[in-house]
């Protein structure tokens, strides 16, 4: 039976591979917005993939999947209906209620930066073993779900225990 220090230790090792990998995929979150060449900032990048998880989506709303207060949306949403990516509606029946929504152009750019990173995960998974690549799958479902449901998804102010 280990010890409770060899146990620390142990842990420590672990959540440090899990820091290494999460700074993989983040990396390839990022790089996955070059393919735009400079079309979007990642802010904006940010407020598109989330109208294209919940569109049309009341502004409000997107601020707070975002963890942004409302003028910092509204100032991401600005640009990107000036350049045509995002478009302002209101809901029915309360026209005091601003929505947005992808465009045709908007969703393109979501799509181009979904496909890169499809593309990029496939070349990297593609180097492991079958095997190794289902127990990774395996894994990553038990982190997920030891997560919680949405963790990652939309803005959570939760800090960690």
């Amino acid at each position: 039976m280990e010890n409770s220090s060899g146990a620390r230790k142990k842990l420590a090792e672990q959540v440090d591979v899990l820091q290494a990998a999460t700074r993989v995929l983040a990396g390839i979150a990022l790089r996955s917005i070059d393919v735009l060449d400079g079309a979007v900032t990642l802010p904006q990048f940010r407020l598109l993939a989330v109208l294209a998880e919940r569109a049309p989506s009341r502004s409000s709303d997107a601020a707070r999947a975002l963890g942004l207060d409302a003028s910092s949306v509204t100032r991401l949403a600005d640009r990107l209906v000036a350049a045509g990516y995002v478009a302002r509606g209101s809901e029915p029946g309360n026209r005091s209620v601003v929505t947005l929504e992808l465009t045709p152009d908007g969703q393109k750019l979501v799509s181009q930066v979904e496909d890169w990173r499809q593309a990029e995960l496939t070349r990297i998974m593609g180097k492991l073993t079958a095997r190794d690549r289902g127990r990774m799958t395996t894994m990553l479902r038990q982190l997920m779900e030891a997560a919680g449901e949405g963790y990652g998804v939309a803005f959570d102010p939760a800090v960690p225990l």
